[in-house]
């Protein structure tokens, strides 16, 4: 049985450091939860991660002895907005952030599945499996690029994105900050770790 990796087939999990590319990215079915606060500080951050994983593995593995169908489990991704959108480029005022955590799953993994995973993972990681939902993600047009390095820099890339890029290219933000944590951040040094850094736009009327 052939195993896909999305990272590898789909488009929107490639990214270059150094440039901004504008691309179209249709739905996409995701896990999803919730949240508020700084992801440093451990709490329902960490809770939401345990969650995340401790039902998207046992979704993989149904695929692969129910459907006959393998896929490699994707990256931890995020969507971040605040009420002063200013803070991701000026500041580090993490504790005013809200957070939904994000893990693709196929387009074939349906409701059924999705609550018996859900289930079975309650034992392991408790009621924030609760929270989870599968949701589809529809961003159309983005700009997106390849940050090397710790999450604390990327910024000055994103000041340059809104204030260089998208004026240049009239173009607007229409959506919330996404990230795609490409590394394990558990394995890799912070000046090594890959994030694709991710802005749905609209043209300027």
């Amino acid at each position: 049985m052939a195993k896909i990796d999305f990272k590898r087939t789909l488009p929107c999990y490639q990214a270059r450091a150094g440039r901004f590319d504008v691309l179209d990215i249709g739905p996409l079915r995701y896990l999803m939860i919730d949240g508020h606060g700084d992801p440093n500080a451990g709490g329902p951050f960490a809770e939401a991660v345990t969650a995340l994983f401790s039902v998207g593995y046992p979704l993989k593995f149904a695929s692969k002895n129910q459907l006959g169908r393998d896929y490699a489990v994707m990256p931890l991704e995020g969507l971040w907005s605040a009420a002063d959108p200013s803070v991701f480029t000026t500041s580090l005022d993490k504790a005013s952030w809200d957070w939904t955590l994000l893990m693709l799953v196929p387009d074939w993994i349906d409701e059924a599945m999705f609550a018996s995973a859900v289930a079975g993972a309650r034992t392991k990681a408790g009621l924030a499996v609760d929270r989870l939902r599968l949701e589809t993600l529809d961003e159309g047009r983005c700009v997106q690029t390849l940050h090397v390095g710790p999450f604390d820099d990327e910024g000055e890339v994103l000041r340059r994105l809104h204030e260089e890029f998208l004026p240049t290219n009239r173009l607007r933000p229409t959506g919330r900050h996404h990230e795609i944590y490409l590394s394990d951040i558990t394995r890799t040094a912070p000046d090594k770790l890959r994030t694709i850094l991710r802005q749905p736009v609209a043209a300027l009327a």
